[in-house]
């Protein structure tokens, strides 16, 4: 799980002038502002499924409600490993206080600083807002947030896929050994 905090919802003054033969699509540089969303997603491992939530704040307060709706969904599951970075909302007393309050269904592991390249859901973050934010140009707040709805499901529909990891405890180990030196 990651998010995309402060996404800027911003209309260009001028409209893009598209691309015509010798001529590159050209932006005007000057833009309207009209807030900011937080975009909380998770990444499904099994089946390669996103789920996105638009908060108001990135803070613990606007978080559980999403984590009660994302572990509703593997209620019936015998363990939930929840894998996010060391952001505020994630480390904050009120969020792990709630989680203790789903005993041994929840193990939570939290990627090291630094090293967002292990997070799974940043990199699924990066991959969406290339394919889906990249020279957006929203009228209004609740626009952006409509597309971002409509953006993760039709990701879901097109691209999702299962994760098959290859490697094992046993593969590092040995990967380690060879590279001590």
């Amino acid at each position: 799980m990651d998010e995309k905090p402060n996404l800027q919802a911003l209309e260009r003054r001028c409209p893009t002038k598209l691309v015509v033969p010798g001529m590159i699509e050209r932006r005007e540089f000057e833009y309207i502002r009209h807030g900011t969303v937080n975009f909380v997603a998770a990444l499904i491992l099994h089946d390669g499924q996103m789920r996105g939530w638009c908060l108001d704040k990135n803070d613990s307060e606007h978080l559980r409600p999403v984590l009660v709706e994302l572990l509703d969904e593997f209620k019936d599951a015998r363990r939930v490993y929840l894998i996010w970075d060391g952001g505020p909302s994630h480390r904050s007393m009120a969020t792990k206080e709630f989680l203790k309050g789903y005993g041994k269904l929840v193990r939570v592991f939290m990627t090291p600083a630094h090293a967002s390249w292990l997070d799974q859901a940043e990199l699924l973050l990066r991959a969406f807002s290339e394919r889906y934010l990249k020279r957006g140009n929203w009228e209004s707040r609740q626009h952006l947030i409509d597309h971002l709805e409509a953006g993760w499901r039709e990701y879901d529909r097109l691209y999702a896929h299962p994760f098959s990891w290859s490697w094992t405890r046993r593969d590092l180990n040995r990967w380690l050994t060879r590279h001590k030196t």
